[in-house]
């Protein structure tokens, strides 16, 4: 399998966490492509034409994208506990707080792209609005996130946290722990994982570029 990806998106850090926790990670060769708002990118666009990442090439050449539809896949390789579960409640859980995490990046990409407009060029509005959405997810999950903690690991965690990780990343003046001990608590768990600090290794040791695409 060919995976078009970039270091510090993190929704290909998404797939690659799911790839780590259902030991696929061996069969993918990472392809670097980078993808912007205002820039195509002719080799992404070959496979897919809306020109994002990730963008997985399967082995038998078919072509998926959009990170969910590619970590499913990916889940269902090989003999392990399923990332996304199968039916009824666990699967509604655990599909809802991956959209929550999923959610959560597209308006941290989006934001972080308004805030690096130059001054003048800014709308308050908007990043107003999003400042707000932000606070109001952060307090969403520091109220459920020790029930959901509790439940066999899922997407919905990856999701969670490759969110709160891309906060770390692109956004470390807003403290965003501050008050939020149980999702701080949560944090710090999830990171033991060996699939969390292996991918967060590969985002901190590399160059960063200045924008990324709101990927999905």
């Amino acid at each position: 399998m060919k995976l078009h990806w970039g270091p510090v998106s993190p929704f290909v850090r998404k797939v690659m966490i799911t790839a780590h926790e259902v030991g696929v990670v061996e069969r993918i060769e990472l392809v670097r492509s980078f993808v912007a708002m205002n820039q195509a990118n002719p080799a992404v666009m070959a496979h897919n034409p809306l020109s994002k990442i990730p963008t997985l090439v399967t082995g038998d050449g078919t072509v998926l994208f959009d990170s969910d539809v590619i970590c499913e896949y990916l889940d269902q390789l090989g003999d392990h506990p399923r990332l996304f579960p199968s039916a009824g409640e666990p699967r509604w859980t655990a599909l809802r707080w991956s959209a929550l995490g999923s959610g959560f990046m597209d308006a941290l990409v989006l934001w972080r792209n308004e805030r690096m407009r130059p001054d003048g060029h800014q709308s308050m509005p908007t990043l107003q609005a999003y400042s707000q959405k932000v606070d109001a997810t952060l307090a969403w999950i520091e109220q459920g996130v020790d029930a959901f903690g509790a439940r066999p690991f899922s997407i919905g965690h990856v999701a969670l946290g490759c969110a709160l990780g891309y906060l770390d990343l692109r956004f470390d003046d807003l403290n965003w722990r501050e008050g939020r001990p149980r999702t701080a608590a949560w944090m710090r768990a999830f990171m033991q994982r060996p699939s969390a600090q292996s991918t967060h290794a590969e985002v901190a040791d590399k160059l960063l570029p200045p924008t990324e695409q709101k990927t999905g």
